[in-house]
């Protein structure tokens, strides 16, 4: 048996008190703002006792300023591994506590540390932003530091899930590496995430604003899109982060989990809800989220995003025990038409979904794109390329299924079979079309329209309608084509794309020889 030498042993047990006094001072401080520990996040966050601290005893090598004199042990960021439902993760933790969390030389390689070890071993990174930003003191090794995780965080994109939970403070340099990871956690009160301040916005523009109000989670949530979940609080965030990893595979060359489900081979009582779920008058909105928990196990749907551009609705379920992405139209917003911030939205998680070899299902409604001087302006033309683009490019499995409206370039870009699409089906409900029946009549028949009026314009206007639909933009025209691989009754969809997804299982598809595209940004 080794023993250590007495003056050794001393010694690490002297440390070891000096550590435990730092995380008392944390209790005290990070609990007074009513936030969680760095510790402590990190215990809520893993499996009881799998956490394993790197570097635990690092400390700073600044001379400067004083610094000589308050070198804490672990600098101000708690490294290490650990598993989440038996699954091994990396992560590290800001502890505001200990020089305000700030990074420094120290504390920036212990981050690349863990994130290399991550990418070697194939396993996701958690990152857990709470600092005051770069250590002044230590001047440009802390700008080295930013950059240098930011470009490890890029190089491990698409390689490993990488999660960011922003939990207290995220200014500058610091907010472009949560922006660079696949999934950013906010918790209300407490998290604040922007590239200036607002001293430093005053002080430029002269006007006058607020922490919440400049980069607060309903901010971050609800306008710039930045956040894909806020927690009520610091709990929830950290059990959102949990729950979103059951479905994420460890890396890019490792299957998304599968669990024994209890899937019904049959129609459902659920399933048969569906027959009723859509409104016959197609200017009547309803929730596309009804139908989604009708079609996902357990009806378990993680949507991402929620708060921002809420006429794209995105998120993680799964289909008899395997996990698939779904994006949807939500017809009770903007009638489910996609623009500019819908674009964005669904490219990204399209994107996501594809480099970690997630299925897609697309539940389809749409109008179109939407119009407008505003939407022209700030760009649709460019942000609802990169949406065409994440499907063309797309190797995973794609089922899709057009629920009610599928008109002009929404018909095309939403999972078509032009775009790649694996399998497409429709509900008798569809409508394929250039445009809406009522607009092609005006265009087409405007001639003999304007020379009615009363009565008579109403009744010539519903047979020209009538017929249009029927000729022109029933699910059946589209099937005839072979666009549409078959029309169905709403209450089969479950089962049907289930059978899809596991013929599709095995999909391959050879990429082209090239660095990569460019899509555009």
């Amino acid at each position: 048996m080794t023993r250590l030498p007495v003056d050794g042993a001393s010694d690490l047990t002297t440390r070891r008190t000096e550590i435990a006094a730092t995380e008392k001072r944390a209790v005290d401080r990070q609990h007074a703002k009513g936030k969680l520990t760095a510790r402590e996040r990190i215990d809520e966050l893993l499996d009881d006792g799998s956490f394993v601290e790197f570097d635990e005893l690092a400390r700073h090598q600044c001379l400067d300023f004083d610094s000589a004199e308050n070198r804490p042990y672990g600098d101000g960021v708690v490294t290490g591994h650990g598993l989440i439902d038996g699954r091994p993760v990396c992560l590290y933790s800001q502890d505001f506590s200990v020089l305000g969390g700030s990074l420094g030389a120290t504390s920036g390689a212990k981050i690349l540390k863990v994130m290399d070890l991550a990418t070697k071993i194939g396993c996701p990174i958690i990152g857990i932003n709470d600092s005051a930003g770069a250590r002044i003191q230590e001047g440009v090794d802390a700008l080295a530091y930013y950059a240098t995780i930011a470009r490890q965080t890029v190089h491990a994109s698409g390689v490993v899930p990488q999660l960011s939970l922003v939990l207290g403070p995220c200014a500058g340099g610091a907010a472009y590496v949560p922006a660079l990871t696949d999934l950013v956690v906010m918790a209300e009160s407490t998290s604040y995430m922007f590239v200036t301040g607002p001293e430093v916005v005053e002080a430029v523009s002269g006007v006058r604003t607020g922490f919440a109000e400049l980069g607060g989670p309903a901010v971050n949530a609800e306008v710039s899109g930045n956040a894909h979940y806020v927690g009520i609080d610091e709990h929830d965030a950290l059990s959102w982060v949990r729950h979103i990893l059951g479905f994420l595979p460890n890396n890019n060359l490792a299957a998304p989990p599968s669990y024994a489900a209890d899937f019904a081979r049959r129609v459902t009582a659920t399933d048969l809800e569906l027959d009723r779920i859509v409104p016959d008058a197609l200017s009547v909105g309803y929730d596309v989220r009804d139908v989604i928990v009708r079609l996902v196990d357990d009806g378990d749907f993680a949507e991402v995003q929620a708060a921002f551009a809420r006429n794209m609705v995105c998120g993680l379920a799964r289909i008899d025990g395997s996990s698939i992405g779904i994006l949807a139209n939500q017809p009770m917003i903007l009638a489910g038409a996609i623009d500019v911030d819908a674009s964005e939205k669904a490219a990204r998680f399209l994107r996501f979904c594809d480099t970690f070899g997630i299925p897609v299902l697309t539940l389809v409604d749409v109008p179109g794109y939407l119009p407008g001087v505003e939407q022209e302006r700030g760009g649709i033309v460019r942000h609802g390329a990169k949406l065409l683009y994440a499907y063309a490019e797309a190797t995973v499995p794609m089922v899709t299924v057009i629920l009610r409206k599928a008109y002009g370039g929404g018909y095309a870009v939403m999972g078509s079979k032009h775009f790649g699409a694996d399998v497409n089906l429709a509900w008798p409900t569809a409508e394929i079309s250039v445009m809406g029946a009522v607009g092609a009549v005006k265009v087409l028949h405007g001639k003999e329209l304007s020379r009615l009026d009363g009565a008579a314009l109403q009744l010539r206007s519903q047979q020209l309608t009538d017929e249009f639909r029927r000729r022109f933009s029933t699910p059946y025209l589209a099937a005839d084509r072979g666009y549409v691989d078959a029309v169905i009754a709403p209450s089969d969809t479950r089962l049907r794309v289930a059978s899809a997804l596991r013929m599709l299982r095995d999909k391959r598809v050879p990429g082209p020889a090239r660095r990569h595209g460019n899509i555009p940004l």
